[in-house]
């Protein structure tokens, strides 16, 4: 389609793509001698070698933001996105445009296309993706409620809300809990410290009632 909608005029701006190459080749010669001399330009100051350094990094890191964001554009989703909006925009002002006209009219089309229609349709459908499932070892610190009283060993049921699941699995209490002989009745708070998501267990201590 975007063949198509450019038709001939591509031909004629490969042509011209030919003739500059030809030009800036020719020039070759004069930037290889001119790098030649870049030698001489190692004899500076220490305090110059500290600027250059920070500019440097400074010109290192927009760099990379600017590899991002060209890499982007590369993607198969945009690239396909304006090809369809170029030959679109080409195949519809065909009948009232040509040569550079209907050429920059077309990539105008592309980018547009891409941007203000694909774009937000895109980003809309990514609202709705499902975010990854919440694990036991992510409920470490997290207030759970005994399901029953804790057994003189100080082990019992407990509750704890995962992403809006109630998952219930044993509970210990810490050492130094039951040394103190604290005993947990249906619906204390505790803490979860240690999970053990093998044998669907935890290490808990207490925070009262």
């Amino acid at each position: 389609m975007a063949a198509r909608g450019l038709g001939h005029h591509i031909g004629g701006a490969h042509e011209g793509g030919d003739l500059a190459g030809g030009h800036h080749g020719g020039h070759a010669g004069h930037a290889g001698h001119g790098g030649g001399h870049g030698g001489h330009g190692g004899h500076g100051h220490g305090g110059q070698h500290g600027g250059a350094a920070s500019h440097g990094s400074h010109g290192h890191a927009s760099g990379s933001k600017l590899d991002g964001k060209l890499l982007s554009l590369l993607s198969p989703r945009v690239i396909f996105s304006f090809l369809v909006g170029l030959g679109a925009t080409g195949l519809l002002a065909g009948s009232v445009l040509s040569g550079p006209l209907l050429a920059g009219a077309a990539l105008a089309g592309g980018i547009l296309f891409e941007r203000f229609i694909v774009t937000p349709i895109w980003n809309f459908l990514f609202r709705f993706e499902s975010r990854a499932g919440l694990t036991l070892e992510s409920a470490v610190f997290d207030e759970a409620r005994a399901v029953t009283d804790f057994d003189r060993q100080g082990q019992g049921l407990i509750a704890v809300d995962l992403d809006g699941q109630v998952v219930q699995l044993l509970g210990t209490l810490t050492a130094d809990d039951r040394s103190m002989g604290v005993r947990v009745r249906t619906g204390g708070r505790v803490r979860i410290e240690e999970v053990d998501s093998v044998r669907n267990r935890c290490v808990v201590s207490y925070l009262g009632e």
